[in-house]
């Protein structure tokens, strides 16, 4: 469980107050040092205890904090006044103008104008700057084009393989249909095949079905002529068991 808030009044138990007071002070002394080494900045802490006992940090030297603060104090009132607020604006404005003064002259300069008044040294230092400024725009010109160029070269890249892609897809659905062409080509041949077979069976049984009782009756022609002409011719004179097989085999005729 978290610790509940503690009211922000005075502690009546003597015990406790001592112990927050312990507490307490040595975690701001710990944040203010903290604060000096990591912002860089010059604290001065003093802190007196309700039995008068003194407890101080400094960043540098007490002294130095003391004396610091003492000198902003007697700035702070000055601006307070308004003769010195009008006195502090005055050279602020002062200041601006020399700097803009400054810098205008320094442009003039490099747009090539007022070289006349310069020396030589001068012009050497201006023909330095320049020439700073100049590999200054090249580098951050290389930088750029170096940076388009990558991009560039990444769009051409994904475009290629777009376009791989693109082309195996074709491929794989030129693939598909010479299969599907193949598969039909197959099917129309069983399909020839299975006709050719069906037809020409039909074909068979009706042949056979019209030449077999043509076949049947002249070979029973046959049989008829043949034994007319056997009885038409003189026979030679048969005996008893010969004339039975003869009219056996007429009455199975």
């Amino acid at each position: 469980m978290g610790r509940g808030k503690i009211a922000i009044r005075r502690i009546e138990n003597s015990t406790n107050r001592l112990v927050t007071f312990s507490k307490r002070r040595g975690g701001l002394m710990k944040k203010a040092s903290e604060l000096s080494i990591l912002c860089d900045a010059e604290v001065g802490l003093i802190i007196f205890s309700n039995t008068a006992k003194l407890y101080d940090y400094a960043s540098s030297s007490m002294k130095s904090v003391i004396e610091r603060y003492n000198e902003a104090k007697e700035e702070h009132h000055q601006l307070l006044n308004p003769d010195s607020q009008v006195k502090f604006w005055q050279t602020e404005a002062a200041s601006l103008r020399q700097q803009l003064q400054y810098l205008q002259e320094h442009h003039r300069k490099l747009m090539r104008e007022e070289l006349s008044a310069l020396a030589v040294k001068d012009l050497q230092n201006l023909e330095n700057q320049l020439e700073m400024s100049l590999k200054a725009i090249r580098t951050k010109k290389g930088q750029l084009l170096t940076d388009e160029i990558k991009q560039l070269n990444h769009k051409g890249h994904l475009i290629q393989q777009e376009n791989l892609e693109q082309h195996n897809k074709v491929n794989l659905i030129h693939q598909e249909n010479l299969e599907l062409h193949n598969k039909f080509n197959l099917m129309q041949q069983e399909n020839t095949e299975l006709r050719k077979k069906v037809y020409g069976t039909r074909d068979a049984n009706e042949a056979g079905r019209s030449s077999s009782p043509k076949h049947t009756l002249n070979n029973k022609n046959d049989l008829y002529t043949s034994v007319i002409l056997q009885l038409s011719q003189p026979q030679p004179p048969m005996n008893d068991e010969a004339e039975k097989s003869m009219d056996l085999g007429l009455q199975l005729h």
